[in-house]
């Protein structure tokens, strides 16, 4: 069984200088599928040049809640144009930051709902950013029925796991699994494996021993067998078992 890094940014200039060293230590580390999540107009080039070297790489499309302003409607128009070209293997990532800056608020809100309606238009999923905004995130989720999809880097409670979980969502762990003071051991504790998939979100949060460092798609195994301690199963069991949700998910051979 392989793993899948289901919320990668190997495309971003921190890889631009060994980016085949980076993919061949994937390669090794098992790491057999690379998702990649778009930010915004100023990076799709890179991520289907990315995606079209290597052919274990999938791109997402969408409008990244930091990336949204006053002319968020041209964004948009562009992931719609490239909808109307191509395939892509999700919308993402979409949804809502309130940590940086909250600045555009309604329009964080209007592009979501608009990203979602055209998730469902297309029937892909949608992996949510959801920075100081769960529960926020958690409501507009649940005013479109049908919708299924991740909240990538899930740093929430176990009360807010279960109601993702209950929306038929994905949560996407990561290097924050392994952060000794998170509290995220003990949700997971709580809630089991059945509805989790890996990610590494590289380069940002990498698992300890190389936290603060960049982060890799090779690092994922690091973030699995935290999991298999945590949940007392086996390596085999993990991947396993996140490997066939992310599958479902992204609907991948």
């Amino acid at each position: 069984m392989y793993f899948i890094d289901t919320h990668t940014h190997i495309y971003l200039p921190e890889f631009a200088d060994d980016i085949d060293a980076v993919m061949q230590k994937a390669k090794e580390a098992n790491v057999r599928i690379a998702i990649m999540p778009a930010i915004d107009s100023t990076t799709h080039d890179a991520m289907l040049t990315v995606e079209s070297t290597y052919e274990n790489c999938y791109s997402m499309i969408g409008l990244h809640p930091c990336s949204v302003n006053q002319d968020y409607e041209k964004e948009l128009d562009a992931v719609k144009q490239y909808l109307a070209k191509r395939n892509f293997i999700a919308i993402g990532e979409i949804g809502l930051d309130f940590y940086w800056d909250k600045t555009f608020t309604r329009q964080q809100y209007e592009a979501f709902h608009k990203q979602i309606k055209i998730a469902l238009q297309y029937d892909l999923p949608i992996v949510i950013h959801s920075r100081n905004a769960i529960d926020e995130s958690i409501d507009i989720v649940a005013e479109h029925p049908g919708i299924k999809g991740a909240f990538h880097c899930f740093s929430g409670n176990e009360e807010q796991a279960k109601k993702i979980i209950d929306l038929g969502f994905m949560l996407g762990i990561g290097g924050v699994i392994t952060f000794k003071n998170a509290g995220l051991d003990k949700v997971i504790e709580k809630i089991g494996l059945s509805n989790i998939i890996l990610e590494t979100d590289a380069p940002y949060l990498a698992p300890v021993p190389y936290r603060g460092k960049r982060n890799e798609p090779a690092y994922i195994k690091l973030v699995a067998e935290k999991l298999s301690v945590i949940c007392n199963c086996s390596l085999e069991e993990v991947t396993e078992l996140t490997t066939e949700n992310a599958r479902k998910l992204f609907k991948l051979p």
